[in-house]
């Protein structure tokens, strides 16, 4: 039977959908970030979830926990964003050598529960927040936006779209990504060396010392080329902010874009299913021995705003006011 509720977890109020054999957990208080995602039937956890958390350390480190959704993500040289009506002075949150804004404040932001239910065929719940003078962040951004969060969970899988609403006068820039922290292993019971990935990456792009584009394109490696081919390993080795062009692949026949986590062992997979307007991965697994990893698509790249590049290459684009854009994302058992 499908159905959603309203409960306490971790010191904070959550809401629990359940569907189609799988279990979701959102915490609105801290950035609608999908805490716990699980395939009931067949024994998958995909998110990084500890029965211990509590809302302080889920907001102490909401970046590396479940499914957060990031506004404005990683990085901006020196704190500076420059859009094509303003120029913005964000704070300096990673320290040297780095000296960069990193990840913005929307997913550590208390968002409202707009709705919740279940019906026949799916559980849903959807949240918002509205972003204005009350925010601390307003003196860095004063761009008054709403972020809307429609999550859907059924046979299907979770459902998520992210909507960011322009409500200002000024233009507002638009660069969005999730931080996915997946379980590692995410299948109940294995063990992490039999984890693959399957990433259809197009050109690298290349870093310089402070994590950030040289707008340079980097041919791939036979260690790039093991996403391609689904022979990566995720999680034991350090993968330290890979960024790639995201590109198509098949899935049983059909276009799919995104990708996919295998158990070599079990043969279980997982699909994560991302919109067109995503058009970057970084992939990151913080040293390779905590637990988790972190394909993180992206709509733009990083520092794009900033970047003397065309945007159609960067993914960077803006909101005139009133307007809207939206992104979608979905998991789902193979």
């Amino acid at each position: 039977m499908n159905k959603t509720q309203m409960m306490q977890w971790g010191g904070m109020p959550c809401v629990r959908l359940d569907a189609g054999g799988y279990s979701a957990l959102i915490a609105p208080e801290v950035g609608s970030n999908v805490i716990r995602l699980q395939d009931v039937t067949n024994g998958i956890e995909f998110f990084r979830f500890s029965d211990n958390n509590t809302y302080e350390t889920l907001l102490q480190s909401a970046e590396v926990w479940g499914l957060p959704t990031l506004y404005l993500p990683n990085r901006f040289a020196d704190g500076i964003l420059k859009t094509s009506d303003a120029v913005y002075h964000l704070p300096v949150n990673e320290k040297a050598p780095y000296n960069n804004h990193i990840h913005g404040f929307l997913h550590k932001r208390a968002h409202t529960v707009v709705e919740h239910g279940a019906d026949a065929n799916c559980a849903w719940a959807k949240t918002a927040y509205d972003y204005d003078e009350k925010d601390p962040f307003f003196q860095y951004l004063p761009i008054r936006f709403r972020a809307e969060f429609t999550f859907i969970l059924s046979a299907c899988g979770l459902e998520y779209e992210f909507k960011l609403i322009n409500l200002s006068r000024k233009m507002m820039p638009i660069s969005v990504a999730t931080h996915t922290a997946i379980n590692s292993p995410f299948v109940v019971g294995a063990k992490e060396k039999d984890a693959r990935i399957t990433v259809p990456i197009g050109k690298r792009c290349l870093l310089n010392d402070r994590c950030l584009p040289t707008k340079e394109l980097g041919d791939l490696t036979v260690q790039d080329l093991e996403y391609r081919s689904g022979s990566r390993c995720p999680v034991l080795q350090n993968i330290d902010n890979e960024m790639y062009f995201a590109e198509r692949m098949m899935i049983d026949g059909e276009d799919f874009y995104g990708l996919v986590c295998e158990d070599l062992a079990s043969g279980k997979k997982f699909a994560y299913e991302i919109s067109d307007n995503y058009k970057f991965w970084i992939i990151w697994n913080d040293r390779g021995f905590n637990g988790y990893f972190c394909p993180e698509p992206m709509s733009a790249m990083i520092d794009a705003p900033n970047l003397d590049l065309p945007n159609a290459f960067t993914g960077y684009q803006e909101l005139a006011p009133e307007e809207s854009c939206a992104f979608q994302q979905r998991f789902f058992t193979l």
